[in-house]
């Protein structure tokens, strides 16, 4: 058997030193996570991180830079996650926009308060990308290559 990871995308947005997560419904109760999301077959990483993050947060996201690529094995779940998140800029927000099932909420809170809420994070790479945006971690969009 061929083992694979989940490939996964997340959202890594700063506005007036607030980022953005969702609250979302998940098996263990009401969690916070930045607007992520899995990889859909013949989709780009960043064509798969401008949706995820339209369709969770109501915000077209801009990638400007890849943050990092990130695994994590979930023990809850069994389930490895690479996680290419990106960081970049809101170009509009669609106040109407009905988010996806699932998501309850979207909020902005600052580095202090995602700390404080560490227990509510779906995952441990919500805290470890927000640091290491703040630490100045930008890589070009070129590093990445999609071919059909």
């Amino acid at each position: 058997m061929i083992w694979k990871p989940d490939v996964t995308v997340a959202a890594v947005i700063e506005r007036d030193g607030k980022f953005l997560l969702v609250e979302e419904e998940t098996s263990v109760g009401l969690r916070y996570n930045q607007p992520a999301g899995h990889l859909e077959a013949d989709e780009t990483l960043l064509d798969a991180v401008v949706r995820e993050t339209l369709e969770e947060s109501a915000y077209h996201f801009v990638p400007q830079h890849l943050l990092g690529i990130y695994r994590w094995h979930s023990s809850e779940s069994d389930t490895t996650y690479l996680r290419f998140a990106f960081s970049g800029k809101i170009a509009g927000h669609d106040a109407g926009r009905k988010l996806d099932s699932g998501i309850i909420r979207t909020l902005w809170q600052s580095h202090e308060e995602i700390c404080a809420t560490r227990s509510r994070h779906r995952s441990p790479l919500i805290l470890h990308c927000v640091e290491d945006h703040l630490a100045g971690k930008r890589y070009p969009l070129e590093l990445l290559a999609h071919y059909d």
